[in-house]
């Protein structure tokens, strides 16, 4: 477009650049790579750390109380045989799934607001399913004998697994997810991981940053290879995001039991898990965006964004809500409208309202502009969203105390080690993503530098120094 015409556009339609402040190509490897080299770690880190690792050690400690103790320190009994353990794997799985849509989805449809924050949905993604699958693990009573889990029919096992079982269709589609997770990734690391193996002035950076690059060069033929291996990886992915909750959410709906037997749950779990992941996102990232001064790469634009994918999702999952209501009564069926009169007005009411606030009107605050762009007051806000989250498997679960038998109706209580263990899953989470800010590109370098060539021109991307 000529000169005139550029000046003729009216300023509102100019689109706002995705990289704020004068930045250039070195000045963004200088930033992202300073706080994975640099010497110093922030007082804000050590504190965090030590408490975050302290909860992973009493995490580490109670599962092997658990084991040595069995599964009666829990709460599950009859007729709740599953929760705690369930309610926390569905949750931290759920969490898991902006990380794919953000990094795969959106880099399909070329939508570059992607490209600053994909690297936390990544890593995020991955230590979610690392909380997921340890719940899983220890919730079989005998963890000793989890390898019956496994598909190994053989004689040489006291039971076979069950093949048209979703719990065993859950090993398939979680295992599937964490490893094309892993390997997305790390394989959008690579590059980056050259650069600070360049700039590495330790020799055990450079050693480890060295392996890690798996020897990058940054040459024309191996940005080809590695582009056609991302786009593949990508395009493998997407299907994930739907596969897998829709798994886990069968888990539910392909029993006879009110409440579960519905085919709303692999799209409302979807939603759902969408939905609490674009909120752990952001929860994530607003403090690591103040802590390391990354305002300029992770900018009001991008925040804005996720927030109005909120509002998408939790609209979704509100409308979901009142489908199961409806459906219930419209079925004329007597178990299925006392199971969902149950959820709001029983004796868990008091959860199924924190669910329908944190889940279906704290999001719409979203509408407001000025809120969008107060990033504290969204800090607040995912914060209940995920406290929402968690609470609606809660409800889904556990609600069910009242089954078609009032002799065997009861009310579950979760013990003290069911509370800590679902805190110090947290600790864990934490743990790893600190580690992740720590030591690792936490901004995806390669990718943001495309943006502003594309967005902003040459002219003001600067010169093409500073690393891969």
């Amino acid at each position: 477009m000529a000169s005139a015409e550029l000046a003729a556009v009216p300023e509102p339609w100019i689109d706002p650049p995705w990289v704020e402040g004068a930045n250039t190509y070195e000045s963004i490897t200088d930033k992202v790579s300073e706080i994975a080299l640099k010497r110093e770690t922030p007082l804000a880190w050590y504190i965090a750390f030590g408490i975050s690792s302290s909860l992973a050690g009493m995490f580490g400690a109670l599962i092997g109380y658990l084991i040595f103790t069995g599964v009666g320190i829990w709460g599950n009994n009859s007729p709740v045989f599953w929760g705690f353990p369930i309610v926390n794997f569905v949750f931290w799985v759920g969490i898991g799934h902006a990380g794919t849509l953000i990094s795969a989805i959106l880099f399909l449809f070329r939508q570059h607001w992607r490209t600053s924050i994909n690297r936390f949905a990544e890593a995020m993604t991955i230590f979610a399913v690392v909380c997921a699958g340890t719940f899983p693990g220890i919730h079989v009573g005998r963890a000793w004998l989890a390898y019956w889990l496994f598909p190994l029919p053989t004689s040489q096992l006291s039971m076979w697994p069950n093949f048209r079982s979703p719990l065993l269709w859950d090993v398939f589609a979680v295992g599937t997810y964490a490893t094309v997770s892993v390997l997305f990734w790390y394989m959008g690391m690579i590059p980056d991981f050259a650069t600070l193996r360049d700039r590495a002035k330790n020799k055990i950076q450079q050693f480890a940053y060295g392996v890690a690059s798996l020897g990058w060069t940054g040459s024309a033929s191996q940005w080809r290879v590695y582009e056609k291996a991302y786009m593949l990886l990508a395009a493998l992915a997407t299907p994930l995001v739907l596969s897998v909750h829709s798994v886990v959410s069968f888990d539910f709906a392909v029993s006879q039991i009110p409440g579960w037997h519905t085919t709303i749950f692999p799209p409302y779990f979807v939603a759902g898990a969408v939905f609490s992941g674009f909120g752990m996102v952001l929860t994530l990232m607003i403090p690591a965006r103040e802590l390391f001064g990354l305002k300029e790469l992770v900018t009001m634009r991008h925040i804005e964004n996720m927030c109005k994918i909120i509002i998408l999702t939790g609209s979704i999952v509100g409308f979901a809500y009142m489908t199961e209501f409806f459906i219930a009564w419209y079925s004329g069926n007597g178990y299925e409208k006392f199971a969902f009169i149950n959820r709001a007005f029983g004796p868990y009411w008091w959860a199924y309202w924190i669910m329908v606030t944190c889940n279906v009107i704290s999001p719409q605050l979203f509408w407001f502009k000025s809120i969008r762009r107060n990033v504290w007051v969204i800090f607040i806000i995912t914060i209940f969203i995920n406290i929402g989250m968690w609470f609606e498997r809660f409800v889904i679960i556990v609600t069910l105390s009242r089954d078609f038998l009032p002799s065997s109706w009861g009310y579950y209580k979760p013990t003290l080690i069911d509370i800590l263990m679902l805190i110090g899953s947290f600790g864990l989470f934490f743990t790893l993503f600190l580690l992740f800010c720590r030591f690792l590109p936490i901004v995806a370098m390669s990718e943001v530098k495309q943006v502003m060539h594309h967005v902003d021109g040459p002219a003001k991307a600067g010169h093409a120094g500073g690393g891969h």
